[in-house]
């Protein structure tokens, strides 16, 4: 039992000091009638859709109260959220009404995601439920099926998800709707998304956050969002901010965000005042386009938003066991909680759906004409198979990414290369494509992006209403749930990001990876763009910032989804990861996340080179390796852009010191083909892996990630006991490059002893010999870098030339950078 125990039902906010005038900023409306007819039919619809909201969570049968119930109608786990039913409700009443109205596309986004008893009740009287799922048709036994078989076992969960019709947005994590609604209008001109944000939702970040996403939207070539922020005032116990904030708070609050705010909040003639609130709306946001497309824009325009002000659990029970229910906390999940064991419950349920009067609503179990009557006659227009919402994808015109590889054997920046080509995705898909990012493509160098487009920020003077294709923001948040709107719409983006703080969007992005993955086993859903990352300013490079941004754990994220969403790349030089941006860009329905460096680095493969081992996923670095990486002592993997090179200079070294000892270098682009056979889709069979790691020889993994997550994907593999990995090891401060390898045991003098050690245990005799004096001979040079870093601040200047193998050889100091320079910035 909580602490606070309110007095009175539906509390008002105390109120603020806020001075009086502030209030001629809220809009003010005539209240027009509504005729007759339209509003029966809205009442109808409304009563309609609450009898069967509140019927799905508690019966399993007697669904239509032809008797009076008994225990045994009543289901034995009672699963659902009322609360927020009522608001929902009467705003998907109002929407089918302006739709038929004015023939408008629009979206319903809940915010409030375990309202679905809402949302499915009106989906099934508008017919949207019938022409997916036959099994709920609109009559007796379809009803039977929607209201027994909520939230149990094969029927809808208490959640809206991908089964949902209409819905583009999970329901199970709060904070992201109002963000991916206007993800889901970029570039959709005719779509309008009404958007309910809880009261409860508003206190999080990312909501916090999202109100900014209007100075985003370019109205000339963008649609709109209906935000409405349901203020019932209470979460699962107890009040929420919104709730005790009074009128004054809340205009002076979205006024500042830029909107003009409207109150509905009229609970003797809500119809009228939400009817006149939501035309009104749709006249604003149509001046407001019109404006734009005439090519008179409004510079900062006033977007509507309505406070929607009704008592949690409208119309449901007013007190049980003398404790309030409607207008309080007790209303938000099941209200009547021992329907099934206590008479008095019981015959309080049985009052409460009888007072929506069903006998009048359904003949047969059929909605009544005048509950049909502001059903948009127009299939396509219901909100439940608005097209956009379940079959939209359109697939990007991706340019060949050859056009823009480089030399083999220079030095260049992989995501400078990348740039070039995400530039040209952007000429070539004027509408379909865009890049989210949190203010660093600057930094990640991706500037090159911008050459033909620009930035779509509409507040600013220097890039508003210029069509750019590039929004930075300062939160991840925002970009993630701009992406996954502008996504589950039809079109296809890109997230590059600092590598340690795409942390921050995890849960987001597993929230959208769990609809997806519904999403692809529901058969009347089309496929999707994949969600695509890119990770630079990797921890091999952060060593100016610190130990804050050294942190490569997204990989385990990704690694952690189901194997038909995951996919992870670390791509070792730019001609790979160009043609790893190609790949992703053109695939559907995955989750893509490409780590790359942001600095020159060494060319290993030409074009054909690269294309070839790209396809397979992971393949022998013949020319750093001996006689082609013929019959190996030791077999050295390198995996990530720098880790790699580290591989390559262990090489070199070993050929200086150990000349007999015969390497086999591998490097792995795609992380995914090291996982058991039969695990996921890129696995390499055992067959493959063994004439590629060989069958008994040590294998040493030089890794970018955690160690952990690279001897999870081994696990499984036969003869592990020869295999070790080095990775990253949470060392790290400001240092120099080379020593945040060595401080991670990652460098080439680490990869060196892994060899040497590997070469002695495998039987090569001259190697074990002298194993004593190379480990030695080692750590001797370890000390005396580490002694020249100390004292001078810096690596020494050959530390990053290119080792002295054929078809590198020339390439020593030429390309965009030798020695130290290349690792500036």
């Amino acid at each position: 039992m909580p602490g606070e125990v309110i007095d009175r039902p539906n509390p008002q906010p105390l109120p603020s000091h806020l001075p009086e005038e502030v209030l001629k900023l809220a809009v003010q409306l005539e209240k027009p009638k509504l005729d007759d007819g339209v509003n029966k039919a809205l009442i109808d619809f409304r009563k309609a859709s609450l009898y069967i909201a509140a019927a799905m969570i508690f019966l399993k049968d007697n669904v239509l109260l032809e008797r009076d119930l008994t225990f045994d109608d009543v289901k034995p786990r009672l699963l659902g959220h009322w609360g927020t039913c009522p608001g929902l409700i009467l705003v998907h009443s109002h929407m089918n009404y302006l739709i038929q109205k004015y023939d408008m596309d629009m979206i319903y986004v809940v915010g409030p995601g375990h309202g679905a008893p809402a949302l499915l009740a009106s989906l099934w009287l508008e017919g949207s439920l019938e022409k997916f799922y036959p099994q709920y048709s609109r009559d007796k036994k379809g009803l039977h099926n929607l209201i027994t078989k909520f939230s149990v076992p094969g029927g809808f969960p208490s959640h809206i998800n991908s089964e949902t019709p209409g819905a583009i947005h999970e329901g199970g994590e709060l904070g992201y709707a109002l963000g991916v609604s206007f993800g889901a209008v970029m570039d959709n001109p005719d779509l309008i998304v009404t958007c309910v944000v809880g009261d409860g939702e508003a206190e999080t970040g990312p909501t916090a956050t999202a109100w900014h996403g209007y100075k985003f939207i370019d109205p000339k070539e963008s649609g709109a969002v209906i935000p409405i922020v349901h203020v019932n005032g209470f979460k699962i116990s107890e009040r929420t901010i919104y709730g005790c904030m009074d009128d004054k708070e809340l205009v002076s609050l979205f006024s500042g965000y830029g909107y003009q705010t409207r109150f509905v909040e009229d609970l003797d003639d809500i119809d009228a005042d939400m009817g006149a609130s939501m035309d009104w709306a749709i006249q604003e946001i149509r001046k407001i386009q019109k404006a734009a497309r005439d090519g008179k824009p409004i510079r900062k325009p006033r977007w509507p938003v309505l406070i929607l002000r009704t008592p949690k659990g409208w119309s449901g029970p007013k007190k049980v066991d003398g404790e309030f229910i409607e207008g309080s906390f007790h209303a938000h999940q099941v209200p009547l909680q021992k329907a099934k064991s206590d008479p008095n419950h019981l015959k309080d349920l049985q009052t409460w759906l009888k007072s929506y009067g069903p006998e009048n609503l359904f003949k047969d179990g059929s909605p009544v004409e005048s509950v049909l009557k502001i059903v948009p006659k127009e299939e396509s227009k219901r909100t439940g198979q608005v097209k956009a919402s379940y079959d939209p994808y359109t697939p990007l015109n991706v340019p060949d990414w050859q056009q823009f590889g480089v030399d083999k054997g220079s030095e260049t920046s992989c995501m400078q290369a990348c740039g070039s080509l995400l530039d040209k995705t952007a000429v070539d898909n004027p509408h379909s494509f865009r890049v989210f990012s949190p203010d660093e493509l600057e930094s990640n160098k991706l500037s090159a992006v911008l050459k033909h487009t620009g930035r779509n920020f509409q507040w600013d003077e220097f890039s508003w209403g210029q069509g750019g294709r590039v929004i930075e923001v300062l939160s991840e948040h925002l970009c993630q749930a701009f992406m996954q709107g502008y996504t589950m719409t039809g079109r296809t983006a890109l997230f590059p990001s600092y590598e340690s703080f795409l942390g921050i969007i995890h849960t987001m992005m597993v929230q959208y990876a769990k609809f997806n993955k519904i999403n692809r086993e529901v058969p009347w859903r089309g496929d999707l763009g994949s969600i695509n990352y890119i990770e630079t300013s990797t921890w091999t490079r952060q060593e100016h910032n610190g130990f804050s941004h050294q942190n490569p754990s997204f990989i385990g994220a990704v690694l952690n989804l189901k194997p038909t969403a995951a996919r992870v790349y670390l791509p070792p030089d730019a001609n790979c990861f160009l043609s790893t941006v190609g790949h992703c860009l053109r695939s559907k329905n995955y989750i893509n996340l490409m780590v790359g460096s942001k600095q020159p680095s060494p060319v290993f493969f030409s074009v054909d080179e690269a294309d070839a081992h790209c396809r397979a996923g992971a393949s022998i670095m013949k020319n750093v390796s001996t006689d082609a990486g013929a019959s190996p002592d030791v077999v050295l993997v390198g995996i990530g852009a720098e880790i790699t090179f580290e591989v390559v200079a262990a090489a070199a070294l070993l050929k200086e010191l150990a000349p007999t000892l015969r390497v086999r270098v591998v490097n792995v682009t795609d992380l995914m083909v090291l996982d058991s056979e039969g695990k996921h889709p890129h696995a390499l069979s055992h067959e493959d892996f063994n004439a590629l790691f060989t069958e008994d020889k040590p294998v040493h993994f030089n890794y970018h990630g955690y160690a952990a997550e690279l001897k999870g994907l081994l696990f499984g593999r036969e003869q592990m006991g020869r295999v070790s990995v080095a990775a990253y090891m949470e060392e790290g401060t400001t240092t120099t490059p080379f020593d945040m390898m060595l401080c991670n045991k990652v460098s080439r003098y680490d990869v060196a002893e892994h060899a040497i050690r590997g070469a002695a245990r495998s039987g090569n005799e001259e190697v074990k010999m002298e194993l004593g004096t190379l480990v030695a001979e080692l750590g001797h040079r370890v000390r005396e870098i580490r002694k020249y870093i100390l004292k001078e601040g810096k690596d020494p200047d050959d530390t990053y030339d290119l080792p002295d193998f054929e078809g590198l050889k020339n390439a020593k100091g030429s390309g965009q950078g030798g020695g130290q320079v290349m690792f500036e910035g």
